[in-house]
């Protein structure tokens, strides 16, 4: 009972790391493929889930300080391959009766030394997969994994508690790095079963071809991302008033024209820029427009609002309007968001005769 609580806090603390990891993982894919697989995604993410779980399991449930200040049990077992020992002396198992046999299952010192077993197969077996370890690589990693589950232990969970709440074993080390080679073992049968990485890798760099919407917008706010970086920067060290402008020439400006067209994120994400009329014109003002569509305009009915609201002395319909401000700022995104999926390009890019063109090979 307490391995499937602990595996359903896992579950609802999953979101959150998964929300921490999708840029870093949407910006990676798409420097190096230049497209989002997904099946590569259910791996990603499912090895995530997995690794978020056996943490779990490892550190909860989590004592109270004074519960563990007066702890007098044991922190390590260094003497391995105690738990046979503690098997044969404490099990109800006995070999000349089969009606003890259920019995020694069900027993702790049976179905612990399983579950530390089967708690590594799953690594294992991505670690043969998806990450193509050889067989030295796998046991070195799954023992590797295993030794930071035990010094978590032995340092109270990174000295927040005055001693180890659990022990440091060796049968432990034992037992995780035995259930990863299980599972290098088992993937090796089933592997060919399954899409192997290489065509993943194959289909991601066809897809990637092809510019995405998705990838246009994270090209969008990874090249935002960077000028606020880069105005922060000059900002700081500069403290001109002109800064915002001359940033602004820097990055939009300067740098593609180095780049043959290629703003930096453009360039990380494997994707060119053109301009088919004006170019350098075009390269100004499609940045100078986007700013002011995004960041402006959906806020300018909100500043009215306002301004205007000044003029009704009744309450009620200032909250209405100003409701209505509010509301048009999340319903102007999403309307944008709608029609980028949908139509590919955006009006902006059509008319500034913008081409994005994949340099993926």
């Amino acid at each position: 009972m307490q391995y499937i609580e602990t595996i359903k806090k896992s579950f609802l603390f999953f979101p959150l790391i998964a929300l921490l990891i999708t840029i870093p993982f949407i910006i990676s894919n798409y420097h190096k493929y230049g497209s989002i697989h997904k099946l590569r995604v259910f791996i990603i993410y499912s090895f995530v889930l997995y690794l978020l779980t056996i943490y779990f399991l490892v550190i909860l449930p989590l004592p109270s300080i004074e519960e563990v200040r007066n702890l007098t049990t044991p922190t390590m077992n260094l003497i391995p391959f105690s738990f046979v020992v503690d098997f044969i002396k404490e099990s109800p198992l006995i070999i000349t009766e089969p009606s003890t046999y259920l019995l020694a299952l069900k027993h702790s010192s049976f179905y612990v030394v399983i579950f530390n077993i089967f708690m590594t197969i799953p690594f294992g077996m991505y670690l043969k997969y998806y990450y193509k370890c050889s067989f030295k690589k796998t046991l070195l990693i799954s023992f590797l994994l295993s030794l930071f589950f035990e010094l978590t232990q032995l340092s109270g969970l990174y000295f927040i508690y005055p001693r180890a709440y659990r022990l440091f074993d060796v049968d432990d080390l034992i037992l995780n790095t035995t259930g990863g080679i299980i599972g290098f073992g088992l993937m090796s049968i089933i592997d060919k079963y399954l899409p192997s990485r290489d065509k993943i890798d194959n289909e991601s760099r066809e897809q990637g071809r092809i510019v995405s919407p998705l990838r246009k917008l994270t090209i969008t706010f990874l090249d935002l991302f960077l000028y606020l970086i880069l105005l922060t920067i000059l900002t700081l060290t500069i403290g001109n008033r002109h800064t915002i402008i001359v940033s602004f020439i820097l990055y939009y400006l300067i740098i593609p024209l180095i780049l043959n067209g290629a703003t930096l994120a453009s360039k990380f994400l494997n994707v060119k820029k053109s301009f088919n009329r004006h170019p350098l014109i075009n390269t100004i003002i499609h940045p100078l427009f986007k700013v002011f569509y995004y960041f402006i305009l959906p806020y300018l009915p909100l500043a009215f609002i306002f301004y205007f609201n000044n003029l009704f002395n009744n309450l009620f319909i200032k909250i209405i309007f100003t409701f209505s401000g509010v509301a048009i700022i999340p319903l102007f995104y999403i309307i944008n968001l709608i029609l980028l999926f949908k139509e590919k390009n955006m009006f902006y890019d059509k008319y500034f005769n913008l081409e994005y063109k994949s340099t993926i090979k």
